[in-house]
C-alpha cells in the first residue's frame, strides 16, 4: 500500500512475528533503516563477513523482501551537529530475493 507521499511501509519479520515498521520509497531504503538497528561491528569488512538475514513484508501485500544486512561503527564527520556523538552507526544491505506468503 502506497501512502500519499509515495512511501511504502515494511514490517520486520522474525520467526513469524512482525514488530518494527520501516518506511521508504523502495524496499532497500527501508532495509537500510532496519540494518542500522543491528548490533554494529567495529569495521565494515568485519560487519559484512558476519551479515544477518532480515525479512521485510510490505504492508498490504504478501511479498517478503529478503536482504543480507550488516552494520558497523565509524567516526562521525567533522561537520557533525553538536548533539551527535563521536561514533555513528552505518548500515548496508544486499538483496537476496522475494518470497510470497502462503498465509
Amino acid at each position: 500500500m502506497v501512502r500519499e507521499d509515495g512511501k511504502r511501509n515494511f514490517v520486520m519479520r522474525q520467526d513469524g512475528e512482525e514488530d518494527s515498521v520501516f518506511s521508504g520509497n523502495m524496499p532497500r531504503q527501508a532495509a537500510l533503516k532496519a540494518a542500522r538497528r543491528l548490533p554494529p561491528a567495529s569495521s565494515e569488512e568485519e560487519a559484512e563477513a558476519n551479515s544477518t538475514e532480515i525479512r521485510l513484508r510490505e504492508k498490504g501485500t504478501d511479498k517478503v523482501h529478503i536482504f543480507d544486512a550488516w552494520a558497523w561503527e565509524q567516526e562521525a564527520p567533522d561537520d557533525k551537529p553538536d548533539w551527535m556523538g563521536d561514533q555513528i552507526t552505518k548500515g548496508n544491505v544486499s538483496k537476496k530475493g522475494i518470497e510470497h506468503l502462503d498465509e
